[in-house]
């Protein structure tokens, strides 16, 4: 350690250390507590008008997605205002969801811990004040020295070399900043994914209630039909018999459809956070929205967007900053500081009867540190390191073909999807005319009741089919856009700008 000592330090030194020291104080605090917030909720605290401004303007954007009024079993709320189409519920999930918020403070967090980081680049600044009493006085020089002291001190110190580990260590928390805010896109994106999934099954189980009351009330009529004929003696006993059955099979059929109407609204209202006091009105139709993109188009899209793509990249960083922390244990620690010491028996700290004069002293210095041997504990840990980057490496590259796996497989359900939409149409349009026909042969007796039983439960399929296959057509063009990275509130092609989603590393 290098030491220079000056025998006179005027006071006004000593008065420029406390000033420098309450300015630094101050403004330290006042920059950190004053003007950052820990959590800004701004966006989750919109007034109702601001909200419903907001849900019209982007509403306007909207295409290839008509709205229609939902069947009599949708429950409406008693205050008449909380109606949610599919992108009014996606945009609201995005607001209100718990998990939002708490990818949010993650996010927060992060860039806490990168301005933390970035602060090891500065000097560090350290005072102390105590009070010392000396049973036994020592003598120095032929001095006595005084037995009660006041001290006061004040230090700068500056980190000259880490062997780059304080660089790493910034680097490494930006990149842990921006990982973290790619996760909260990879949430908000499987939230909208689940709230899209769970609304086009609200969409099909109510065209299933539809289908359903729809067969309730043909097998119904055709009870009626078959009691007339057994009534005069035209048909046997069985008729009415088979028909009784069917009638309390669509029954059961019906209530099921409804409950699981009900268990998919009570889902919807979680992933919005609605109270489940509240009713609300989901409203909507399936419909065949387009899909444009070819198979090299979505590849691209899903390299270039997809956030579990891009926090991979980030984890091969982060490896490699590890490693890089890991390696500056094989240099020295270079470190220079500035210190300032002044004693007295007084609170001033100023000198005593005893020492007027020679109370302060300032020194500065610097020091290099090094450690030359651990048993190969540094090398180890550094292998260490460079396995776990290898492993980051391959995890990327593992995730890179999934990616190509699943949206392949993910297009091929849509084109599946959309020739399934086209074959069920022709058939229920078939099974109608077989079912009407058939009961038109047997209400002039040239049929049996197990024929009008059999297209009516082919009919009965064939809705099923037809809308299985728009609903899944729906879920596929969702289960894509979610694949690609990308967020569409009502699946259409335009809504993409309300909500982009790039990187552009």
């Amino acid at each position: 350690m290098l030491l220079i000592n000056k025998k006179n330090i005027t006071k006004f030194l000593l008065s420029f250390v406390i000033v420098y020291t309450s300015l630094f104080l101050f403004s330290f605090f006042s920059v950190a507590y004053a003007n950052e917030p820990l959590i800004n909720y701004e966006d989750a605290e919109l007034g109702e008008k601001e909200y419903e401004a907001e849900y019209k303007q982007k509403k306007n954007k909207r295409k290839n997605f008509t709205p229609v009024t939902p069947p009599s079993s949708t429950k409406v709320s008693s205050l008449g205002v909380d109606e949610y189409d599919m992108e009014r519920a996606v945009l609201r999930a995005l607001k209100e969801n718990p998990s939002v918020k708490a990818k949010e403070s993650a996010a927060l967090s992060s860039e806490q811990a990168r301005k933390a980081a970035r602060s090891a680049f500065g000097p560090v600044f350290s005072t102390s004040y105590g009070y010392t009493q000396v049973q036994h006085p020592q003598r120095i020089g032929g001095m006595e020295r005084d037995d009660a002291v006041f001290t006061y001190s004040a230090t700068v110190s500056q980190n000259l070399f880490a062997g780059l580990a304080t660089l790493s260590g910034y680097r490494k928390s930006e990149l842990l900043k921006e990982s973290a805010e790619a996760d909260k896109n990879r949430n908000d994106i499987q939230l909208i994914l689940d709230v899209q999934q769970n609304f086009l099954n609200l969409f099909k189980t109510r065209e299933n209630i539809r289908s359903a009351q729809d067969s309730l009330e043909r097998l119904q009529s055709q009870l009626k039909v078959s009691e007339a004929f057994y009534d005069v003696g035209l048909r046997p006993r069985l008729d009415v018999l088979q028909s009784e059955v069917d009638v309390a099979a669509a029954e059961d059929i019906l209530l099921q459809a409804k409950q699981a109407e009900e268990t998919i609204i009570a889902r919807l209202d979680t992933l919005l956070n609605i109270n489940i006091k509240n009713q609300v009105n989901y409203v909507g139709s399936l419909a065949k929205v387009p899909f444009p993109f070819s198979l090299e188009e979505c590849l691209e899209r899903a390299y270039r967007q997809r956030p579990d793509v891009y926090i991979a990249q980030k984890a091969v960083q982060i490896s490699g900053e590890d490693t890089r922390l890991a390696a500056s244990g094989f240099y020295p620690q270079v470190n220079t500081s500035w210190s300032w010491q002044t004693e007295g028996t007084g609170m001033a700290a100023a000198g005593s009867a005893k020492n007027p004069n020679r109370y302060s002293n300032w020194q500065l210095g610097i020091q290099a540190d090094w450690n030359v041997f651990e048993w190969g504990r540094t090398y180890y840990t550094f292998r260490q390191q460079k396995y776990l980057e290898g492993k980051a490496g391959a995890e990327q590259a593992s995730l890179h073909n999934e990616v190509a796996f699943e949206i392949k497989s993910k297009l091929l359900q849509l084109n599946q999807a959309s020739k399934r939409i086209d074959v069920s149409r022709k058939g229920l349009t078939q099974a109608r005319e077989a079912y009407r026909m058939a009961d038109a042969r047997h209400q002039a007796q040239v049929a049996t009741i197990t024929d009008v039983l059999d297209a009516q439960s082919k009919l009965s399929a064939a809705e099923a089919s037809y809308t299985s296959a728009l609903a899944d057509y729906a879920i596929a063009v969702a289960n894509l856009y979610a694949a690609m990275g990308e967020k569409h509130p009502d699946l259409s092609v335009a809504t993409q700008a309300i909500l982009p989603l790039k990187y552009q590393d």
